[in-house]
């Protein structure tokens, strides 16, 4: 379809049902009254021909509705770099840039490699935190023009490059290696030890068990805590067993405030960088910008 067939006012009401969550929530963004963004949305699928938000609570995106918010966010790039280049006075503001994350790099090292790029440029990010695993899924739905994932095969219109990688090993607090595993890391233990897990769509503890052990026990306590700093806390205080990266483990180790319960056993993840094949001067930037410190940082950190 060409650009012309949309009215780009009635995706930009889709867009920000998306993107706050809420019709209510999208009309103050956009300056307008709810009935009005909903009569917008309402148009859009009329001239469509199908449903593109599902009204449920928080509202949820079709599979027509995604794909036409992808297209929009990748015409608003060009936009937002065309008006840079023309220089309009009018604009004068901020561009933006929509990225996921996943919460261990976002705590660990990025913030550090875009540093410059923040520096330079007159851009706002807007920053979505999945796990790594997960943040894919935020590309592939249009929601995102980019993202750090443990994927390895670029989706149809985008671009990968590697990262680098990070790597995990499974801690507790002396006090909590004495009461929970006198004898070692055995399948017994585990099955009566609480373990720390980031959040339900985590899988790397399960990973670790399962390649240490060669199995993951049916019964497996756990505190679920989506929290970089406060997780690496709850395992130092001794409430429980859990996975930690080397940039986070290694002081703690070295004073004596965790153990490695297999010092012989780590996992580690891969990390890569995807994003839309597009003629975009900020998202080359950002993409040169990202791609070379991270490759430093964690090429250090490991």
């Amino acid at each position: 379809m060409g650009v012309d067939m949309f009215d780009y006012k009635l995706v930009e009401a889709l867009a920000m049902v998306s993107r706050e969550g809420s019709f209510d929530k999208a009309a103050k963004a956009l300056y307008i009254t709810q009935s009005a963004v909903s009569q917008r949305v309402k148009l859009l699928e009329e001239s469509m021909g199908q449903v593109l938000i599902a009204r449920t609570t928080p509202p949820r995106m079709t599979v027509a509705g995604r794909k036409l918010l992808k297209h929009y966010l990748q015409v608003k790039r060009l936009e937002d770099d065309l008006t840079e280049e023309i220089g309009n006075p009018a604009t004068g503001g901020f561009a933006s840039l929509a990225v996921g994350i996943n919460a261990d790099s976002l705590a660990i090292w990025v913030l550090e490699a875009i540093h410059p790029f923040l520096l330079e440029e007159q851009v706002l990010m807007e920053i979505r935190v999945e796990d790594q695993e997960q943040t894919h899924r935020l590309l592939k739905d249009g929601e995102v023009i980019g993202c750090i994932s443990s994927q390895e095969h670029p989706m149809q219109g985008c671009q990968i490059e590697y990262l680098g990688h990070m790597t995990y090993r499974m801690f507790a607090a002396p006090g909590f290696v004495a009461q929970w595993f006198p004898d070692g890391f055995t399948v017994e233990n585990v099955c009566k030890a609480p373990a720390l897990i980031f959040d339900r769509k985590d899988d790397l503890h399960h990973k670790y068990l399962h390649q240490v052990l060669g199995e993951v026990p049916t019964t497996l306590p756990a505190h679920y805590l989506p929290s970089v700093e406060k997780y690496c806390d709850f395992i130092t205080l001794g409430h429980a067993y859990g996975m930690l990266p080397d940039q986070q483990s290694t002081p703690l180790l070295h004073t004596n405030q965790i153990v490695d319960l297999s010092p012989d056993s780590h996992i580690s993840v891969k990390l890569y960088w995807h994003c839309w094949r597009l003629k975009s001067r900020l998202l080359e930037k950002f993409t040169q910008q990202l791609t070379s410190r991270a490759k430093t940082l964690l090429r250090c950190s490991g």
